[in-house]
């Protein structure tokens, strides 16, 4: 999952999964994983907006997408 982290069609979502990935995965429950994989099904374009806070995210992923903004913004 790392792995599909990293290879975005947006290098700023390259580079903000994979640090996601890198600091979080090892330590995510079943569930958590299970969310991020469907995250990473969703279109590059739409990521980075929620990321970034231009548009608000599906209900389903708002907590995971505001926690991979703040560990972005760090």
């Amino acid at each position: 999952m790392q792995m599909r982290s990293m290879r975005r069609g947006i290098k700023e979502m390259d580079l903000i999964l994979s640090a996601y990935a890198e600091r979080n995965l090892e330590g995510m429950d079943a569930a958590g994983l299970d969310l991020f994989d469907a995250l990473l099904h969703e279109n590059d374009q739409d990521l980075y907006q929620w990321v970034t806070g231009q548009v608000q995210p599906p209900a389903a992923f708002g907590a995971l997408i505001a926690d991979i903004a703040q560990t972005f913004q760090k």
